[in-house]
């Protein structure tokens, strides 16, 4: 990847710190499958550096099977993906850790039975980063979370588990951040507040694709947007765009 680097803000503490540029993600004639079912049929997409990039669809599009392959954890069985210059299939789920390619799956997977202060010692073990420095950044960016440290994380709240898996991703420093159904079975407010998070993300340089089955939610943050049917994109385009044709496209399918 590019070793350009760029000045962002600290979310921690309203200082700047150094970061690399963040790549762009190409999507190109991917195809995927869960043994002899297909589910991706010829994707192709194309995600600016440093935007936010809501993938949208009904259940059963494919849009978690894609954000899979994005992340390394499923092989195409055709296409390729790149981010930046790295070809997504070809390396380990280690290797685009630690390269800043970092996923939050649905499903959160938390360890339910740890503390969360247990959880973010599991966090440390990527090495490069301590418990202290860990901490700092997660009470600061979910200050409840510090008032949760010696709660059993299976025990609390939707929202707090989603916060506690969004740690995870943001100790690696991430350039590119894949987030799976955020705000699946979520209060609205606490949607919200983890959509103004991810906004902030974007304004500070970070390359986000977001897949969601709740329009407008994910279009108030966009800056791109995609359509997925069938494993197949159907359309794509601007916020303002999708946010129109959304309707028309579940209702025909």
């Amino acid at each position: 990847m590019s070793d350009q680097t760029a000045t962002m803000e600290d979310g921690a503490g309203g200082g700047t710190s150094t970061m690399v540029q963040p790549p762009s993600v190409a999507v190109r004639g991917v195809r995927a499958s869960y043994g002899r079912i297909e589910v991706l049929h010829g994707v192709d997409l194309e995600v600016p550096a440093g935007s936010v990039f809501a993938l949208l669809g009904p259940n059963g599009a494919g849009k978690s099977t894609l954000l899979k392959v994005l992340s390394g954890r499923i092989r195409p069985t055709a296409g390729e993906v790149l981010v930046g210059d790295v070809h997504v299939g070809k390396i380990s789920c280690e290797k685009l850790a630690r390269d800043g390619i970092c996923a939050v799956p649905e499903g959160r997977g938390i360890f339910p039975n740890l503390t969360v202060r247990e959880n973010l010692r599991i966090w440390t073990y990527r090495g490069g980063i301590s418990m202290k420095e860990v901490e700092e950044q997660t009470y600061a960016t979910f200050p409840v979370l510090k008032e949760r440290r010696r709660q059993m994380a299976g025990t609390m709240s939707g929202g707090e588990q989603q916060m506690l898996a969004i740690s995870r991703a943001l100790v690696t420093k991430p350039r590119v951040l894949y987030l799976d159904e955020l705000s699946m079975g979520l209060a609205p407010l606490i949607v919200a507040e983890l959509y103004e998070l991810v906004a902030k993300l974007a304004r500070q340089g970070m390359t986000i694709v977001l897949v969601e089955q709740f329009v407008t939610t994910a279009l108030a943050v966009a800056d791109h947007a995609a359509i997925m049917v069938h494993g197949r994109i159907e359309q794509q385009g601007t916020p303002a765009e999708m946010g129109a044709a959304a309707l028309s496209i579940y209702l025909a399918h």
